[in-house]
Order: C-alpha cells, then structure tokens, then sequence
C-alpha cells in the first residue's frame, strides 16, 4: 500500500495531549482535516500510567494560569477528593503562593484525614483536588471526535521530510501523509532520531517516573496528601481498592524504548526514604507499582513552540509530569499557535 494523504494537519502522538490539540482544533477549525498518528493505541503511552492527579498548583504564573484554565476546563467532569498539603514550616508563604485560590486551603495544626503524621517542624493545609483516569480519558476524547479528525492507531511515523508543499510522513502501514502543519505531540519519546533536527533546541530531557502500589485499601472519606517538600503524594484509588504513593525520581535520560526493569530496590529505597518521614508505618505495604517516563523541559514550564528548522512543525508537550492536568492549556496555545502561523502564510502570500 503506498496512497498518499493530503491533509491541513497531522498530530503525532495520540495520548492525552495529542486527543486533546485534536478536538480543540476540531472544534475552532471544522473544515481542518486533521489525523492523529500514533504507533501504537489511542492513551496507550504516558497517558496509561498516569494516577491522573490534578494537584492545584503552579511553580510560575504562567503554570497557574494553564492549571486554573484546566479546572474550568474540567469542572464537573472528574472525582473530587479532599487534600492534605503538607510542608516545612519555612515554606509556607511559597505554598500559600503556588496554590490555586480554587484549593481552598486553610491551615490546620493537625493531619486527621489520610494515613500520614505531621512531622516535627511541619504545617499542613486542608483544601480538595481532583482525579481521573487518563487512559481512559484520551479513549473519550478521541471517540468523541473521530466523527471530525481521523486516527491512525498502529502506524508508525519511518521517515519526516519537509517539502515546498507540506511536510511527508511516511509510516509503516505504508501510507504517507503530506500535511500543511505538524504537531509533534509524542510524550516522552522525544529521543527519537525522527525528531532530532526539529527538537534538539529544546533542551527536552526525559525521567523516570516511579509510582508505589500500597497494599492497603483506602477509607471512604480519605484525603490526598501532597507531601510539597519533597514534590511527592499519595492518592487513594478508591476504584482500584489501593493507595498510591508518587515520588521525584532522578533517574535521566531514559530512553521509553528500553526494556522495562520494573521496580528495582533502589526505587523502593527513594520511595521509603519519603514515607519513613511521614508514615513509616505504611512501607510495608508498598508491594508493587509501576515504572514509566515522562519528558520535562528546561524551566519546567510546558513547551508549545514551532521548530527553528521547519516553522510548520509545532512541538506540544514537555509537560513535567503534568500533560493531563494541563492539557487543555497546552491544546489551546497549540491552537492558538497554528492560526497565528497560518497568519503569517496568509500575509507572507499577500507580499509575493
């Protein structure tokens, strides 16, 4: 097979990010033909080992304006917990500026809901948070708008090659795709050799993420605890009878494709080291979990920019751990992106 695809827009990358640039393209733009490429299946990277925690918050103003875009964004839409903040005493007027006011965090000199203690030295806050689960949160986003965009599941993107027309995919089904625009939004598999010339300036590197499975079934009533120093949590997941417990990992430059080690004794090692502060009593119950990665950019702020070596190819990601929860900021700066572009093609056409 060796048809070829003429197409306005071609999205590579079907996990939530990439869903999510689909429909609000979608949905400003319906005369777009628009397709999602991705090798394998819709949320089936990143996206699937996600714990799908929106923890409101941001390190810059501009993180806090994508977060509180993404509230409303989601309202209504996702399970609502309470949350238990907790951190150094000597932070509090950071976390009391990092939080979103839509936290409703009010101090409390004691920790009554979640399985923790307040350590020595420590203040805690009480406000709500909220969760979802991704995986099958890109499934929706993607049957909702299959009517409008195409999806290439399965198809593996083998060679990128600009042209005067467009830029020229070729995948493994044997298709190929010209498109005006691409939207490179490809998770932690920004390593790619396919990638390189386009985001090699982007200083994106990737890290292990190390999420601990606690054998211990969560109360109703149970409260996530954001443990702020050490940028750690644990979430109960009432719908699959377990706590989880996420910790910072400093494990880089991992590259997705490598065989996958599962949990060693080193990951359980950081991750005890965390709770043995605040619930030593609960290591004995982290029994599994579940290892993957994720892309971060240089000043931990999501990336939304075209390439220096081809402007018509956009780069939408990096988001730090945070693709789901600021997704819907991303997707509409990429839109917002793409007209302005398409902008400038118009005016550019306008002077020739």
């Amino acid at each position: 097979m060796t048809d070829s695809i003429r197409l306005d827009v071609a999205i590579v990358g079907a996990g939530v990010i990439g869903c999510l640039i689909a429909r609000e393209l979608s949905e400003r733009r319906p005369d777009l033909d628009i397709v999602v490429i991705d090798r394998g299946g819709v949320g089936e990277g990143a996206s699937r080992y996600s714990a799908g925690l929106d923890i409101p918050r941001g390190n810059s103003e501009r993180v806090r304006r994508m977060a509180a875009y993404g509230q409303r964004y989601f309202a209504g839409t996702r399970w609502t917990l309470p949350m238990t903040v907790i951190a150094d005493r000597t932070r509090e007027s950071d976390v009391r500026e990092r939080y979103l006011e839509g936290a409703g965090l009010l101090a409390t000199p004691a920790v009554h809901r979640g399985p923790v203690d307040l350590p020595p030295g420590h203040i805690a806050w009480l406000g709500e948070c909220a969760y979802t689960d991704v995986h099958a949160f890109a499934q929706h986003v993607a049957r909702e708008v299959r009517s409008r965009v195409r999806f290439h599941e399965g198809s593996a993107v083998l060679a990128v090659a600009p042209c005067s027309d467009g830029i020229r995919l070729r995948l493994g089904t044997g298709r190929s795709v010209l498109a005006d625009r691409v939207v490179l939004a490809p998770g932690p598999w920004t390593g790619s050799s396919l990638w390189a010339p386009f985001l090699r300036p982007f200083g994106i590197r990737v890290k292990r993420v190390v999420a601990l499975h606690l054998d211990r079934a969560p109360a109703d009533g149970d409260a996530a605890v954001i443990f702020d120093t050490e940028d750690a949590f644990l979430l109960p997941m009432h719908r699959r009878g377990h706590w989880l417990f996420s910790y910072t990992s400093e494990d880089w430059d991992i590259a997705p494709d490598r065989p996958g080690t599962g949990l060693t004794a080193a990951d359980l090692a950081a991750g005890h080291r965390v709770l043995a502060k605040y619930s030593p009593h609960l290591i004995a119950s982290t029994v599994s979990g579940r290892v993957f990665c994720d892309a971060y950019s240089p000043d931990r702020e999501p990336l939304v920019r075209s390439s220096s070596a081809d402007p018509r190819v956009v780069f939408a990601g990096a988001a730090n751990g945070a693709g789901y929860r600021l997704g819907p900021a991303i997707a509409a700066e990429t839109a917002d992106l793409l007209e302005t572009l398409a902008g400038t093609d118009v005016e550019r056409e306008r002077i020739a």
